[in-house]
């Protein structure tokens, strides 16, 4: 998952967080993405920089058929959401 800032001003990620629809959770800590970056959210266990991050996890977080990636920001408040897939009821 990529978390893309489109503004030109550099965003505190501190304590905000990303989440799916299985509220697997990802805090974001000491990270600063400047204007026009982007960082990559990993499942997997590695060492964060500031072009990538872990979330030490063993298994994988995003479902690749359907998912919904919502990232909060340190208030709890939506900053963007997207979602992918399609729902099958039955």
């Amino acid at each position: 998952m990529t978390v893309v800032n489109t503004g030109r001003r550099a965003v505190n990620l501190s304590g905000w967080t990303l989440s799916d629809e299985s509220r697997h959770s990802y805090r974001f800590t000491h990270l600063w993405l400047a204007g026009h970056s982007s960082v990559r959210v990993h499942t997997g266990v590695g060492h964060d920089t500031a072009a990538n991050v872990y979330q030490d996890r063993r298994a994988y977080v995003w479902n690749n058929d359907h998912d919904t990636a919502t990232l909060r920001d340190s208030h709890g408040r939506i900053a963007d959401s997207t979602s992918w897939g399609h729902r099958h009821h039955r």
